[in-house]
């Protein structure tokens, strides 16, 4: 028998365009699932959507906003039963507390964390009249310790870990588990963006700088997330709700 099965599964997965997103629709569409990508980025999704099938597996990609709840709401119900739900998507802001203007302040909590709710609020009802559902939102280190330099992120992120212990509090009699997933540094597209956006010229040496700052010396890959995620949203992790999940190559516990 396949350990961790998909089939027949409906997974909904935000910020699967590319990255940890990517992966982790890659993964659960090779273990069975029927994967619904959602993101702002049209092409990337498309074309991630498209390897997908290309392999033989099931795949859709559909543009959405996640700060619209009414869009949202629109693209679940038109989706309709859908097993797992995978809260990934969301943004990073450099800034302390001091020097974050307002509106880039707003602007990670209305992807980080209003986007979440609004596809926690159009899934839950629908995982309810079910009775079954698994859902996985994508937290941070950020979450656990404090980061320079990255209030607004960390707020956000705080808040998706207080948000998983509540549904999954809240859902247990309806066989509803949520969990959550904190990362360290993976190597994305986003990370070298946001290392050549925020540090022009020092890309190689702050590159370099991150992954050192973790104790494994390195950083970690989408892949390695995305099997995580995979044992999370199986069956075969039936007995887990309201639990957080460090990946983190030891940066909270042994990075002193």
């Amino acid at each position: 028998m396949t350990m961790f099965s998909l089939k027949n599964k409906k997974v909904v997965i935000t910020g699967g365009a590319s990255g940890i997103g990517k992966a982790i629709a890659v993964l659960f569409a090779s273990q069975g699932a029927s994967v619904y990508i959602i993101d702002v980025d049209e092409p990337a999704g498309e074309a991630t959507a498209e390897a997908i099938k290309k392999n033989g597996f099931a795949a859709q990609f559909t543009l959405c906003d996640i700060t619209d709840l009414n869009a949202v709401t629109a693209v679940f119900n038109k989706i309709s039963d859908i097993d797992i739900l995978i809260n990934n998507a969301g943004v990073a802001h450099v800034g302390n507390a001091g020097n974050t203007l307002p509106d880039d302040f707003q602007r990670v909590l209305d992807i980080n964390v209003k986007g979440a709710y609004n596809c926690l609020h159009a899934v839950l009802p629908m995982m309810q009249r079910n009775k079954r559902g698994a859902i996985l939102n994508t937290a941070s280190i950020a979450a656990h310790v404090g980061i320079a330099n990255r209030f607004a992120y960390s707020a956000s992120k705080g808040a998706v870990y207080a948000m998983t212990m509540s549904v999954a509090r809240d859902y247990l009699a309806d066989n509803i588990r949520c969990n959550s997933i904190s990362p360290a540094r993976v190597h994305t597209p986003f990370v070298d963006g946001f290392i050549a956006k925020n540090y022009p010229g020092r890309e190689a040496e702050m590159f370099k700088e991150l992954s050192d700052s973790q104790p494994i010396k390195r950083m970690g890959t989408p892949e390695e997330v995305a099997t995580l995620a995979l044992f999370l949203c199986a069956d075969e992790s039936a007995f887990i709700t309201g639990c957080d999940y460090l990946i983190d190559g030891g940066f909270v516990h042994l990075n002193n």
